[in-house]
């Protein structure tokens, strides 16, 4: 876990969002590649990309705000800070000018913050928030000036696969997202005060969340490795299989869904759970069912290959 990268101007560098932003740049880039190579107006297919980028953050921040189970701390560091419980030490309570809860051995903000939702630079998107708006963001500018749009998400979704690669970097040096506890070797310790330890502790299986975490899953890394399989997939797959403009795209969804409705299964982290099932599962299930219907219609619309000569 590394939550900063370093310094600029006295000012630090948080890791996930740096991460995240070069995810968008490879995606951005794997696109403006194709239009150059296409005749494309490959201006326009950076009007999208950074349409995409501020539709995404929003999109992924509001999803986060709604269903990780933060909800409500915003709304009480707006109306009653009081209600809300930091656990740092104390030592960290007087660094972040907070005031020291000595029966309940929490930190309470020592102000009000009603801004505090829209801080998405100090860590918190729900990526399937980001996916919804910022696709959309991205048709909308890509509808005004005119280009393909199923053929530049088939393009998009080979860089967004890519870029999802380092984002889970990011979310793994951040220290979000972290998975069940585990026996296996692989299991990987997350330092005190970290999310793993504070979501531990809050269950009772650490006695403190000055402690390092117990092992657990990497799921932040599983994801990554599992979103570069389907990256080099998909490009490997698109230029020979493809039969219909907005196929790649839809084998992406489908891919991602199922890999992140597995995962969800070995998450620990707060992230909203209904009947049993999470936000995100929910939306992958939505996912799939929608690529399923998008899948027959388009393709029954593709003209048949030719038949080669005799």
């Amino acid at each position: 876990m590394r939550p900063t990268l370093g310094e600029i101007f006295g000012e630090p560098i948080p890791a996930y969002f740096s991460m995240l932003m070069l995810g968008y740049a490879v995606a951005i880039y794997s696109v403006v590649r194709w239009a150059k190579r296409t005749g494309r107006d490959h201006q326009s297919v950076i009007d999208a990309g950074l349409a995409s980028i501020i539709g995404g953050v929003i999109g992924g921040r509001i999803l986060h705000v709604l269903a990780d189970g933060y909800f409500w701390d915003y709304v009480h560091l707006c109306t009653d800070p009081a209600k809300v419980a930091w656990h740092i030490t104390k030592g960290q309570c007087t660094t972040a000018e907070g005031i020291w809860d000595a029966a309940e051995q929490v930190c309470r903000p020592a102000a009000r913050d009603c801004l505090a939702w829209a801080k998405f630079y100090n860590g918190g998107l729900a990526y399937y928030g980001g996916l919804v708006v910022g696709t959309w963001a991205a048709i909308s500018v890509a509808r005004r000036d005119g280009l393909p749009l199923l053929k530049l998400t088939d393009v998009t979704s080979v860089g967004v696969a890519m870029g999802l690669f380092f984002g889970r970097i990011g979310c793994f040096l951040g220290g979000c997202c972290y998975g069940l506890v585990t026996e296996h070797p692989w299991g990987v310790s997350f330092p005190p005060w970290s999310p793993a330890s504070e979501g531990q502790f809050r269950e009772g299986l650490l006695a403190n969340p000055s402690l390092a975490s117990l092992p657990v899953h990497a799921t932040q890394l599983y994801e990554a490795v599992g979103c570069l399989c389907i990256s080099v997939f998909l490009s490997l797959w698109g230029p020979r299989h493809k039969r219909f403009d907005g196929q790649v795209a839809l084998l992406f969804l489908l891919l991602y869904a199922a890999l992140r409705f597995g995962l969800e299964f070995l998450r620990a982290d707060d992230r909203g759970l209904y009947f049993g099932v999470s936000t995100s599962q929910w939306i992958s299930i939505a996912i799939g069912a929608g690529v399923v219907v998008l899948w027959r219609h388009w393709s029954a619309r593709a003209p048949e290959p030719a038949e080669s000569a005799a």
